[in-house]
């Protein structure tokens, strides 16, 4: 007989239960009447070391498919955990976007710890908004338990992926001061664009990575956004505040640094709402609250909201309270170790643009490309990628599709079979606007095809021509050869925007298995969701 030791109500199994309770009656020495008698000798101990725990059943997610649409994988999280009904309303593509997993994302929510629900951008509005009704209706069903472990270095492994390799002690709660090596463009002089290719030495790090993981770097926001913001506020540069660590701060420094200034959060929509003069002001401002449909609020940045409501002039630390924490961006990593020891690239896009009378600039981009100069220190981690890897056998073909800064797990997966000398044939889509100048890296591409590692690239510039050609078309001008392919046992990849690009070449794949394979609607979506499921159709979209 084993004597209970722990409450029905410990957040154990019942097998979990069991197991502990005799583990602890055998290790005290525990009688039948449930008296000690001492701690057991080392023969008892040694028994109870034999005990193998009960094994836990992995947690399924059959909403986990990017193919499934919204209502559908709602449905199949009915009478799951509050936490579990906010992963199914997400993208499932665990893209890494908004820092976390699907799963994790989902849990932060549920805990209380995340009040951001607009990170889910492939997700989009429909996403947001059902997070929204999730939160508002409360926890239901009890609490999902965590289906993953974590290791020493706070790294969690299985369901909540990996976040950085286990013998290094850098990661996203502790991320490595990088030097930056170079950042170079891409572009062509006359680009209406700017690519940059950033360099980034780890070195001293011990942090490692494969293709197809990502970089998540911490940026700093422009000064002069803090400077608008602090003009805005009436409030003083040198104000003495605590920062997000709880560490005296300057104010300036505290907003440059630690907080979220493009998005206005909801706790600074009420603080404001609170505390306006103008009744106007306070009453359109509570609107905004009540409706998350607003296009305004939807393009707005902190300037703005401040600009628009100038009766609502909070104290600077209920002010900085507000504020949301200043994320890391995650780029998808576009270098091979083997290729480039100690060190990592990436391929960015910097984004600048008018808004109103007002410019705004990407955050992380143009940290990386117009604040930081060479030899500058920034904080970086690696996230590891969930489902986006080579295959296993370097003999595997390979498609790739990967318009503008979408190619950059692409120039990684071919440094790496570069350097492997994987024997696989290897095809790439490449998209951008014109070719005189947004060809990225047509000189390494070109000198892969002719050395044979590259057996076929596929190029659609979309402006070079009266009639606008992408990706997806030259999918299915190829369709002969793409099937064939993908009936050999190629692996299928995409990277870049997933609220276009991504769904137009999944429109493209499906339309290329139904017209090649013979298949009916039904039958090509089966095809291709079964490409999904055995790991053949993988994409790193945002």
């Amino acid at each position: 007989m084993v004597v209970p030791l722990l409450p029905d109500s410990a957040p154990f199994s019942g097998a979990q239960r069991a197991w502990l309770n005799g583990f602890f009656a055998g290790l005290l020495n525990f009688d039948a009447n449930g008296h000690a008698g001492g701690f057991a000798g080392a023969g008892a101990a040694s028994a109870v070391a034999t005990l193998a725990p009960p094994e836990v059943e992995e947690e399924e997610f059959p909403w986990h498919d990017p193919t499934l649409d919204l209502d559908e994988r709602l449905t199949l999280a009915e009478g799951k955990p509050t936490e579990r009904k906010l992963m199914a309303a997400m993208a499932q593509l665990d893209c890494g976007a908004c820092g976390y997993l699907c799963q994790t994302y989902s849990e932060a929510i549920a805990r209380g710890e995340e009040k951001d629900l607009n990170k889910c951008t492939p997700g989009g509005k429909p996403t947001a908004r059902k997070l929204k009704e999730l939160v508002a209706a409360g926890p239901a069903n009890g609490a999902a338990k965590a289906n993953g472990t974590h290791n020493g270095n706070g790294a969690v492994a299985k369901a909540n992926g990996v976040v950085a390799p286990a013998k290094s002690t850098y990661n996203r709660t502790n991320p490595f001061p990088a030097k930056l090596l170079d950042c170079r463009p891409l572009n062509r002089p006359g680009a209406v664009k700017d690519t940059r290719h950033v360099m980034i030495s780890l070195a001293g790090s011990g942090l490692t990575y494969e293709p197809g993981d990502a970089l998540g770097v911490f940026p700093e926001n422009c000064p002069e956004l803090a400077d608008e913001i602090l003009a805005a506020l009436g409030a003083a540069a040198d104000e003495p505040l605590p920062a997000a660590d709880g560490s005296p701060r300057r104010l300036r420094d505290a907003l440059i640094q630690e907080y979220a200034l493009a998005r206005p959060s909801a706790d600074l929509i009420e603080l404001l709402a609170g505390c306006a003069a103008d009744p106007v002001d306070a009453q359109q401002l509570k609107l905004l609250i009540d409706n998350d449909e607003d296009e305004w609020i939807e393009t707005a940045d902190v300037v703005d909201l401040l600009y628009r409501f100038p009766s609502a002039r909070p104290p600077a630390e209920a002010f900085l309270r507000s504020l949301a924490k200043l994320q890391p961006r995650l780029y998808s990593i576009s270098s091979s170790l083997r290729a480039h020891p100690e060190e990592v690239h990436l391929t960015v896009g910097v984004v600048r643009y008018e808004h109103g009378s007002r410019k705004r600039k990407g955050v992380a981009s143009t940290f990386l490309a117009d604040r930081l100069t060479g030899g500058g220190v920034l904080r970086v981690f690696i996230q590891g990628a969930h489902k986006f890897r080579l295959p296993d056998r370097g003999d595997t073909p390979v498609i790739m599709v990967g318009p503008g800064t979408g190619i950059a797990p692409f120039r990684a997966f071919l440094e790496e079979r570069h350097a492997a000398q994987a024997p696989g044939k290897n095809w790439l889509f490449f998209g951008d606007q014109c070719q005189a100048t947004d060809f990225l890296y047509e000189e390494e591409l070109n000198g892969y095809q002719k050395h044979g590692l590259l057996t076929r690239l596929d190029t659609a510039f979309s402006r070079d021509q009266k009639e606008k050609i992408y990706v997806q078309n030259r999918m299915l001008h190829r369709a002969s050869d793409l099937w064939n392919w993908l009936e050999e046992g190629a692996h299928f990849y995409v990277c870049g925007d997933a609220k276009r690009m991504a769904s137009d070449v999944d429109r493209a794949l499906h339309e290329v298995v139904a017209s090649q394979g013979g298949l009916d609607a039904a039958a090509a979506k089966a095809y291709v969701a079964n490409l999904s499921k055995t790991n053949r159709y993988q994409r790193d979209v945002y």
